[in-house]
């Protein structure tokens, strides 16, 4: 007997892959909908594969067909998708949407839009609880995009309950934008030296996407209307993710630390670099969902790393990973990092 009829919005995705097999094994009728409807070769045979254009009128509600018991939108982004789900409530018994940890802002208004502005990087507690204060909801940015989300599921109520996820820095396979490949490259290439920027110190939380299906796992079971944080029980400084990989590709590598921010080459800058800390709070999905992590950092990379270097044998990293196109910023420069490493050095 199952559990029920578990349907997954995005289930090709690096979340959704991870949670349609959390889901499956936990004795749920999966039906996985991307946009193609293909599958993940670890997912169970009894997992039906659809395809679903969630911008085609009435295809999510033709999808649904009578209804499921729990709604997984692992691709949710903005008060368009929340009003699509909430206007479904009558087929959907509760969902689980994933939202970020980019929604939130300090005490003086600083948030993940304003870090590049002169002391624009906010200063959050350590670590931050789901009460902490966000942007405001709107379509300004991914942060605001993903409040406005947030606020239409929470004001549906009993209508339709909705855990919504704040995932940290997502990490594992099939990721469209991997921060690991800023180590895992290096190593391949051979590259001697790694240089990081405040002190490699920096700190932005990782979450597995094996710990985020243990989070929807569980929320799928326990429908309830809430926001929790989805973050790994480890958060590893920049030096300390560096050193992790290395240990899994069997390389030594010289680490070179500089106080303060890049400069203007953008030397020393990596996915995670930030002057202060960003860690999440996991005590309420501990204290509301009994929720243990089923993996720490170090745990999870072997397979990252695995993933990682088979993708960029076969194609240019940019091609393959265009989420790390987006930051603007050349990760590889190699010929950068020598002037700079000739100029420390007095060459």
């Amino acid at each position: 007997m199952t559990k029920g009829h578990a349907f997954v919005v995005g289930a090709t995705g690096q979340i959704g892959r991870a949670a349609v097999r959390a889901l499956a094994g936990d004795g749920w009728e999966v039906t996985a909908a991307s946009r193609r409807g293909g599958r993940d070769e670890r997912w169970p045979a009894e997992v039906r594969s659809v395809a679903l254009d969630r911008t085609e009128e009435g295809a999510l509600a033709r999808a649904l067909g009578e209804g499921v018991d729990v709604l997984v939108d692992v691709v949710a982004y903005d008060a368009g998708h929340g009003r699509q789900l909430t206007a479904l409530a009558d087929r959907i018994g509760s969902a689980v949407v994933i939202s970020s940890a980019a929604v939130y802002e300090d005490e003086q208004g600083r948030n993940f839009d304003t870090q590049d502005e002169p002391d624009g990087f906010p200063l959050y507690p350590v670590p931050i609880p789901e009460t902490w204060r966000t942007v405001a909801p709107g379509d300004r940015s991914y942060g605001t995009r993903k409040v406005a989300l947030e606020r239409e599921l929470l004001a549906a109520g009993e209508r339709l309950p909705a855990t919504v996820l704040r995932a940290a820095a997502v990490h594992g396979p099939h990721s469209p934008g991997p921060r690991e490949l800023w180590f895992v490259k290096r190593a391949l290439d051979k590259r001697p030296v790694r240089i990081l920027a405040e002190g490699g110190r920096s700190v932005f939380h990782p979450v597995s996407v094996e710990n985020l299906a243990e989070l929807i796992r569980l929320a799928a079971a326990k429908p309830g209307t809430r926001v929790l944080n989805g973050a790994d029980p480890d958060a590893p400084s920049v030096a300390e993710i560096g050193a992790a990989i290395d240990a899994v590709m069997g390389v030594s590598s010289e680490t070179v630390l500089f106080d303060g921010p890049p400069g203007d080459d953008m030397v020393g800058y990596t996915p995670w670099t930030t002057p202060r800390p960003v860690v999440c709070d996991m005590a309420a999905a501990e204290r509301e969902l009994g929720y243990r992590p089923v993996r720490n950092y170090a745990r999870s990379l072997p397979k990252t790393v695995e993933w990682l270097a088979a993708t960029v044998a076969e194609r240019d990293w940019r091609d393959a990973f265009p989420g790390l196109v987006r930051y603007g910023v050349d990760f590889f420069d190699y010929a950068a990092e020598d002037a700079w490493l000739a100029a420390r050095r007095g060459v």
